[in-house]
């Protein structure tokens, strides 16, 4: 009997099987049964519809797909459950089963899952290097165990490979580990190469596609028998939203990275259009693009883009009003302004430039009347804040272009416009609020320096006499740099300058720049509310006929509102401290037993999903910090706002996919668990990890109140001794970081716009972290509430058991508490996250703060404290008064 040589090709199956021979020519992989890629899907699971969304995975087969990708990652979901559940139910559907699976999740329980449900030989996606060597072979042996085929992310500990030479390194030293030391067959592993987007305008990533196909190549003819995969749709993400060029960009890829060696990737199946029948100009605008030919200074993307905006779907075209481009230069420039246009703003401006006897001229003349008729627009609200900063990344576009031809002319960019100084103070690290500030007073003709953030005194009043600024603006956000401002205060009126100090901020205010900061220096300090009202206050500082009057009335209110001030506290609007510990908050320990956690000690969370993040973002703070209030998403549809605001909300959400999908940020964070107990009228103690004890001190409200309401601490929602019950202190800290390569590239391309709202987006997913993992520890780590369903919008409302109160705000004011949990957690070290100076926390998108459970737990605020509740604060923290006075001075009376 002749025995026959069994070829080494990658064997699959489901109920029927899927060789993948030489001949095969490509695979397609179903995408659409993945909750993160389907919202249909994603519907039917999150709802119990199993069923149902057996149709997706039929229509999949129908259309091609010749195996399945199952993807079960939802923050919502217990994945491991709906794995199995799906998996199980396909398993019974012969027309669906009969292709293989592919088993994708970012975790490997659920992985493990579903392999124990499958039949046949699946495919798992996926694993990689990230997490070390002994992580990646203790999972391959698993897959291997299971009879799977794996597919190997190009992902190390360094991080996911974006050049050519990464990809192929990583992808080596992967095949090595697998072949040697798990013993895998070279068929039996898939290289996912990494398919990043391409025409995003950013020329660090032109060569995206370039470099995925000429991998392909190279680890192909180095290892025949390996398969090479991607997630196809990445590719296009600049072009979410028409399908047309989409679909033609998947064709082109995959013309040429199949003819490399790409053996199969994820796709939707039946929208891909024939290489042939993709009409030529666009067919060779995408490989312009994917090839990375044609492309100096993004030619060949501009090219596409412009393109794409004709087309927003197969057979449907869009006709763009061109009219304004008939008119003069100064109107062409005008238009572009006010509608933030920068498709032509090099050549009208060189065309104005040859108009004008000087390029000075050009800056001075149409665009700065182009830019009052923003300001004009923006004042009488007709234009709102995201169109102003569009017209700032146009304005800026313009000078940079005229930038070259001033300097020659040895003019050194000089111009008679103000100059007005803004910092983010000594020890703060927050700046949206202070970039929005300068983009606004930029937009009205105002030369604005920047100084960033964590600027000492000294720098900011030197710098000041040294470009002779007209104006100094200080910001901040957190509450010491309240007392850092009326330092600045001070050593202004110490070195005798005479410039007017603009204060702003979240924390500032009318009342306290008039009650503490307006005292220390006496030619001028006024609080600006917002960005919409510093072009009116800089323009009556600086209209020498305005300026006296405008102080004059500025004095008269703040005296008014420290007269106020002295008047209420005389009244004394609080009780003594003694009769405030005596009205303590008594929660009821009788018959209640605190939950216990599934773990005491630390547990780290590296590099979430941000998809899962975004789930839980309160898009409410993000439009206020856009100056579009009202209540989300009710604003998307108001009638003065609701244009601008939904459109700020689609440029948003775009940015977020790009974020996620290229993975600009990381997410990171830690939380903990201890036993606590209260052990004084305000203080928690909490036993660590090492058996150590360490003492949390709370202050109490003393507001006065009606008889029977309490005056709380967050000490009183922790068990007291006399309960004689065990109970527990959770904390937590997170962060969002790898912002600052994007802000500085956004900077580099005067895109104010894009890198406001990167940063707003940034901690709005830091918020959305803190959430996430506050309903997973009331759920599953603490689990006191496994029962919970709450909607985003309820949790937005905190319709939750338990609190999460930050050190630094209201219930919890003391900065300083800081230290003790970071201690606990070993926070520095676990997320990166460290502590300025001032106790602020950078990277900037970052949260901390107590996890406590009881059900009558609340949030509250401290409000003012009388000198006795201060001294007694300062014994048990070992401070002098003068430290007290430093963490506490918002809250003494």
């Amino acid at each position: 009997m002749n025995s026959t040589t069994i070829k080494p090709y990658l064997r699959l199956s489901g109920l029927e099987p899927l060789i993948v021979r030489p001949e095969t020519n490509f695979v397609n992989i179903g995408e659409r049964t993945n909750v993160t890629g389907s919202k249909k899907f994603a519907r039917l699971v999150k709802e119990n519809k199993y069923e149902e969304a057996l149709s997706v995975a039929r229509q999949q087969v129908e259309n091609g797909a010749q195996v399945l990708d199952v993807n079960m990652d939802d923050a919502l979901l217990d994945g491991v459950k709906a794995m199995t559940t799906f998996l199980n139910l396909l398993q019974s559907e012969p027309d669906i089963a009969k292709i293989p699976i592919m088993i994708d999740s970012s975790k490997f329980e659920i992985i493990e899952a579903g392999l124990k449900c499958v039949q046949g030989k699946c495919i798992v996606n996926s694993i990689s290097l990230k997490e070390g060597e002994e992580k990646f072979i203790q999972q391959a042996l698993i897959c291997q165990s299971f009879g799977a085929a794996v597919i190997v992310m190009a992902f190390d500990e360094n991080g996911q490979a974006d050049t050519l030479q990464k990809r192929v390194d990583i992808s080596q030293r992967a095949l090595r580990i697998l072949t040697d030391v798990v013993g895998y067959d070279e068929e039996d592993i898939i290289f996912d190469l990494n398919i990043f987007a391409v025409a995003t305008g950013l020329e660090e990533h032109n060569n995206y596609g370039v470099d995925f196909i000429e991998a392909t190549r190279i680890i192909k003819q180095k290892h025949p028998l390996v398969k090479i995969s991607g997630g196809v749709s990445n590719l296009s993400f600049s072009f979410r939203g028409n399908e047309h060029v989409r679909e033609a960009m998947h064709s082109v890829f995959l013309y040429h990275a199949i003819k490399a060696g790409m053996d199969m990737g994820i796709v939707n199946a039946g929208q891909l259009v024939v290489y042939d029948e993709i009409e030529p100009a666009l067919r060779n605008l995408c490989e312009d693009v994917i090839l990375n030919r044609n492309n100096d200074n993004n030619e060949a993307t501009d090219k596409l883009i412009t393109f794409a905006e004709t087309v927003k779907s197969k057979g449907k075209e869009e006709k763009k009003d061109d009219a304004w481009r008939n008119t003069t230069v100064e109107e062409r420039l005008k238009h572009a302004l006010v509608n933030g246009i920068t498709d032509f703003i090099d050549t009208d401006t060189e065309e104005a430039r040859q108009k004008y006897p000087r390029p000075l001229d050009v800056i001075e003349g149409p665009l700065m009347a182009g830019m009052n008729v923003v300001g004009d627009l923006f004042g009488a609200g007709k234009m709102f804040l995201p169109q102003v900063v569009k017209s700032a990344r146009v304005m800026k576009k313009s000078v940079a272009w005229l930038t070259p031809f001033i300097e020659a002319e040895k003019e050194n960019n000089t111009s008679n416009a103000p100059k007005i100084l803004l910092a983010t103070v000594k020890g703060d690290v927050h700046d949206i609020g202070k970039n929005i500030v300068g983009v606004v007073l930029g937009c009205n003709g105002y030369d604005i320096v920047d100084l960033g953030v964590m600027v000492p005194a000294d720098k900011i009043l030197d710098t000041a006499q040294k470009v002779n600024a007209d104006i100094i603006g200080l910001s901040g956000l957190i509450t010491p740099s309240l007392d850092e401002m009326v330092h600045v205060a001070r050593e202004m009126k110490r070195r005798g300058m005479d410039k007017p100090l603009l204060i702003g901020g979240a924390t500032t205010s009318r009342m306290h720049t008039a009650v503490k900061i307006a005292p220390e220096y006496d030619n001028g300090v006024v609080h600006v509310l917002d960005a919409s009202r510093s072009v009116t206050v800089a323009g009556s500082l600086l209209a020498s006929e305005q300026k006296k009057g405008f102080l004059n009335g500025v004095t008269s209110e703040y005296n008014k509102l420290r007269d106020d001030f002295g008047k209420k506290q005389s009244a004394k609007q609080y009780i003594s401290f003694k009769e405030a510990q005596e009205k303590a908050a008594i929660p009821n320990w009788t018959g209640y037993q605190p939950a216990a956690p599934s773990f005491t000690g630390v547990k780290v969370f590296d590099n979430l999903d941000l998809s899962e993040l975004r789930n839980y973002i309160d898009w409410g703070p993000f439009f206020i910090a856009w100056e579009l209030g009202g209540r989300f998403p009710q604003l998307l549809d108001d009638e003065v706002i609701g244009k601008e605001a939904r459109k700020l909300y689609n440029d948003a959400n775009a940015l977020l996919d790009t974020i996620i999908s290229e993975k600009w940020l990381t997410a990171s964070g830690v939380i903990g668990f201890w036993p606590a107990v209260k052990t004084g009228p305000d203080t928690i103690t909490v036993t660590s990890d090492d058996a150590t004890t360490v003492q949390l001190e709370h202050l109490r409200q003393q507001v006065k109140k009606a008889a029977n309401q309490p005056n709380f601490s967050l000490a009183d929602f922790i068990a007291p001794v006399s309960a004689n019950v065990q109970d527990y202190i959770g904390a937590f800290a997170v962060t969002i970081k790898g912002i600052e390569p994007h802000i500085k590239r956004l900077e580099a391309q005067f895109d104010d716009y894009n890198k406001i709202m990167l940063q707003a987006l940034a901690d709005r997913l830091a918020e959305a972290f803190a959430e996430l993992l506050h309903e997973r520890v009331r759920k599953i780590y603490w689990g006191y509430a496994g029962n919970e369903h709450l909607s985003n919008e309820e949790l937005i409302k905190e319709q939750y058991q338990g609190i999460r109160p930050a050190p630094g705000y209201p219930a919890c004011p003391d900065h300083t508490e800081k230290y003790k949990l970071f201690n606990l957690l070993n926070v520095t070290q676990n997320t990166g996250i460290e502590l300025t100076e001032s106790l602020a926390m950078y990277p900037a998108a970052s949260v901390c703060g107590w996890y406590f459970s009881h059900p009558q737990s609340q949030y509250f605020g401290v409000g003012k404290i009388s000198k006795d509740q201060v001294q007694d604060y300062a014994q048990r923290k070992g401070w002098t008064m003068e430290e007290a006075e430093k963490w506490l001075r918002p809250n003494m009376e």
